[in-house]
């Protein structure tokens, strides 16, 4: 599985390396061995423009996720293989991080497991497909809570001599 990190955003320091090793961990529990993912960090306004253009929605949103998979079998929501692009706003990020009373860092992590389930082809606009995937949402991110220190994508790791 082919991993990148563009951080695009000036607002908070970010280890792209950590959340690289993160979206395996999401990307392996959810069994998905092939393919490429994309995941573009940006300020409120690079996303606002993004969400005008493609979406065709006024203002920034916190995680917009666009899917070029040609193989999903959408009865089961199965899948080993996914392409796609992930954008999250930072600075929605810390704005819900807020109001939520978690930390930025853990809203960016959730926002990367929503991308994913929706490139698996979770769907949360009907009322009980929005409640199935939340539950899983707040599983994986229990897992993850488990396994990494979130509150460290935050820092720049240390360069080794």
């Amino acid at each position: 599985m082919n991993i990148l990190i563009a951080n695009r955003q000036r607002t908070k320091r970010i280890d792209t390396r950590l959340l690289k090793a993160i979206t395996a961990s999401i990307l392996a529990e959810r069994g998905i061995r092939a393919g490429a993912l994309e995941i573009n960090l940006l300020g409120a306004t690079g996303m606002a423009a993004l969400n005008e253009t493609f979406l065709q929605h006024e203002g920034s949103t916190d995680v917009i996720t666009f899917d070029y998979s040609e193989k999903r079998n959408a009865a089961t929501k199965t899948q080993t293989e996914l392409c796609g692009e992930i954008f999250i706003s930072v600075d929605d990020a810390i704005r819900q991080a807020k109001e939520f009373r978690t930390r930025w860092e853990a809203e960016v992590a959730r926002y990367i497991v929503h991308g994913i389930l929706h490139l698996m082809g979770h769907d949360d606009l009907q009322p009980p497909a929005r409640r199935g995937m939340e539950r899983e949402e707040n599983r994986l991110m229990r897992q993850l809570e488990k396994k990494f220190s979130l509150a460290q994508i935050g820092r720049q790791p240390k360069l080794s001599r």
